[in-house]
């Protein structure tokens, strides 16, 4: 048996979506960190680290945490695509809502075969625009501080939607962040000169198409 069935691909992308979290806001992900998020004990999480460590999917140091590799984060954005589309489908499609949705996407994930995948993107794609932006856009709370981008669309209810209008955020505006608070905390950003403190929760709804330096300086 190999040293990834041993593992268990279940458990190792949910450590690199783990890691992939933290890693976008500019942080290492510590042993307790990890182990507050996933619900497993500390030394069952350094175990693991040491193990991905060796498979080349992340750098770990002791009391530094742990970073990803490309090779990690290609997975742990594959598998957050993987997600994002399943969670799409079951809200869109099959109209299960809310919490249910993403519970139920989080346990499909693993056994979502990419040629599956693929099929689903055409399938969805077809009938809704926005899911043909899903791979060139991705949720403000994945921007680092001091990124630009452009908004892309809004997931969430019409509460949601109206709020964050409210506020100025339609399709099109240019939003650059100006702090990331760690552990899922609020996003300060400017946007249309208005400097704007949003939970990271509705941040998370918001998905933008990040603009390069190069870009925002043309």
């Amino acid at each position: 048996m190999s040293r990834h069935a041993k593992m268990s691909r279940e458990s190792i992308e949910d450590y690199l979506k783990t890691i992939y979290y933290f890693n976008e806001k500019g942080l290492s992900a510590r042993t307790s960190d990890i182990a507050s998020e996933l619900g497993v004990a500390p030394p069952s999480v350094t175990e693991m680290l040491k193990k991905l460590k060796k498979e080349g999917y992340l750098i770990y140091m002791t009391h530094e945490g742990a970073t990803l590799t490309d090779k990690g984060q290609n997975l742990a954005e594959r598998i957050i695509r993987k997600n994002r589309l399943l969670v799409r489908f079951l809200t869109d499609t099959l109209g299960i809502n809310g919490e249910r949705a993403h519970k139920q996407a989080c346990e499909l994930e693993h056994g979502f075969s990419n040629g599956v995948e693929e099929a689903l993107y055409r399938f969805l794609a077809q009938t809704n625009r926005e899911v043909k932006e899903y791979r060139e856009s991705v949720p403000l709370t994945s921007l680092k501080v001091g990124e630009v981008g452009t908004l892309a669309f809004i997931r969430g209810g019409k509460a949601a939607i109206q709020r964050l209008m409210d506020m100025g955020l339609t399709q099109g505006t240019r939003v650059k962040i100006l702090v990331s608070a760690p552990f899922h905390g609020p996003i300060e950003l400017t946007t249309r000169g208005t400097t704007l403190a949003i939970g990271w929760g509705l941040a998370n709804k918001i998905f933008v198409k990040t603009i390069s330096p190069k870009q925002e300086s043309g």
